[in-house]
């Protein structure tokens, strides 16, 4: 089984060039918008307002981008569900049941989504339409596969088996979202979320959770207002050829100390199959 697989991912140009589609369908019928354009994980690449668009549209453009590329569906099906009674899709999490929100695809693959924000439900959609269906380009970026990350969170259970430790261990992909969690008969409860979120940090950071910690501890508390940054020692990036494709977390050894060092264990384990 691969270990790590290859996908594409929209690029600076190909938000660039579905944003300014977007406006230009926006202009045309002189909409007044805000237009954003995440990435496969729902993270902002691009955002731009056409002139007098309303400021609250900045955030709602890119909670309908998001939507569009979390659930790998058109924002106007959840409004839809829930239109039609379906109340409890209000409760999904990353979820913003309202028109507008589009997935980008290429060869077939959500590459990203574009959002608009600031006329009625069907002129926002058919603006971020108008902005999927331009030439968009990605680039190709190594990512960890379910095996790559059984592998890694495997090898740590194992050398904590031989030390008579039960930690949780936890493997996100490179946008901090879970793929495998190795959860010991013995391990603490706490440690399902700890073990995670050292993982998350790592990954959409770029660089060990322990950073943070360090700094935190060392005379800059303010590293602990850093958006969803957990400074605990424990998370380590997985690099693949260069590139961030995941990050492992460590939570309930013998010793912060001990979850650091199982977690480089964990991340330097072969993943480049």
């Amino acid at each position: 089984m691969a270990l790590v697989r290859t996908r594409k991912i929209i690029d600076d140009e190909g938000a660039a060039a579905a944003i300014a589609a977007a406006a230009a369908h926006a202009e045309q019928n002189g909409y007044r918008v805000v237009i954003a354009v995440v990435d496969h994980s729902g993270e902002l690449v691009q955002l731009s307002r056409t002139p007098g668009a309303q400021i609250a549209s900045s955030r709602v453009a890119v909670d309908k981008a998001r939507t569009a590329a979390i659930f790998v569906r058109p924002s106007r099906e959840i409004e839809e569900q829930v239109s039609a009674g379906r109340l409890g899709a209000l409760a999904l999490h990353g979820a913003s049941a309202l028109t507008g929100g589009i997935p980008l695809k290429v060869d077939g693959q959500v590459v990203g989504a574009i959002g608009t924000s600031g006329e009625t439900p069907d002129e926002d959609e058919a603006c971020s339409l108008a902005g999927a269906a331009s030439e968009l380009s990605v680039r190709e970026v190594p990512a960890l596969t379910f095996e790559g990350a059984r592998e890694a969170a495997e090898t740590v259970a194992a050398v904590a088996r031989e030390r008579g430790l039960a930690p949780m261990t936890a493997v996100v992909d490179a946008g901090g979202e879970l793929i495998y969690l190795s959860r010991p008969d013995d391990a603490q409860v706490a440690s399902v979320r700890v073990s995670t979120d050292k993982a998350r940090t790592a990954a959409i950071y770029r660089r060990p959770s322990k950073d943070f910690e360090d700094q935190a501890a060392n005379g800059r508390p303010s590293a602990l207002h850093l958006a969803r940054a957990v400074p605990l020692q424990g998370g380590m990036p997985i690099v693949v050829n260069g590139e961030v494709v995941g990050a492992i977390g460590v939570s309930g050894a013998s010793s912060a100390d001990e979850d650091q060092e199982l977690a480089e264990i964990g991340a330097a384990a072969k993943v480049e199959g």
